[in-house]
């Protein structure tokens, strides 16, 4: 259950990122697509399982993440974006499950901290960008245009180098978060994490009734 709620309270704190901060940024005229995978995805997705250390929680993240995106359909192609979260979650699994070692507390080299950075906010933010390409299409009108998608490729990638940079700065820092020896007690875990995940989704859900009125 303390997993179930964590999944919930860390995916439910990844979605109103992506439904509220996001847009701000993209109405700012920031980047926000690479700013929210670089940092928001990365600290959320990378300190969830320093905390929990458990397989499988963060493809759950992305699912909870991409549907509440899919219930505010505002900054851009909520489609698309939903897509893409859910990829993301999915492609950090496959990346920390094989290429990871599992006791992330015992990473001492800020040399390997930042590499794992590099290479999980590159191959996160293309392989996402990649899947909402051919995913998004066939969802929508049921076709895939394969080479449209090889002629984006180029840009994808190109696109991807300051995520990069972002991951080699965020998960060096996501990494030394269990140095704050944070601790809730039972009686208290569970309203907070209750608390926090009933507050984003009324926020975004009122943001939602917002927009319509």
């Amino acid at each position: 259950m303390k997993l179930l709620a964590g999944m919930i309270v860390f995916g439910s704190l990844w979605g109103f990122s992506e439904c509220i901060i996001g847009p701000m940024m993209a109405d700012a005229g920031l980047p926000s697509g690479m700013l929210m995978t670089g940092i928001f995805t990365m600290m959320f997705l990378v300190t969830s399982r320093l905390l929990y250390q458990q397989r499988g929680m963060q493809l759950g993240m992305g699912l909870i993440a991409g549907s509440l995106r899919m219930i505010n359909p505002f900054g851009g192609c909520h489609l698309c974006s939903a897509i893409a979260i859910m990829a993301e979650g999915l492609l950090f699994e496959l990346i920390w499950n094989y290429a990871a070692t599992y006791d992330l507390k015992n990473i001492q080299s800020l040399t390997t901290k930042v590499s794992l950075g590099v290479i999980t906010a590159y191959t996160v933010y293309t392989g996402g960008y990649i899947v909402t390409q051919f995913m998004t299409p066939l969802v929508s009108i049921g076709t895939i245009q394969i080479s449209n998608l090889v002629n984006f490729l180029p840009q994808i990638f190109a696109r991807a180098l300051p995520v990069a940079i972002l991951g080699a700065i965020t998960v060096p820092i996501a990494l030394e978060s269990h140095r704050f020896h944070l601790t809730i007690k039972d009686s208290l875990y569970y309203p907070t994490t209750l608390g926090l995940s009933l507050c984003c989704w009324l926020i975004i859900i009122g943001n939602w009734f917002f927009y319509l009125g």
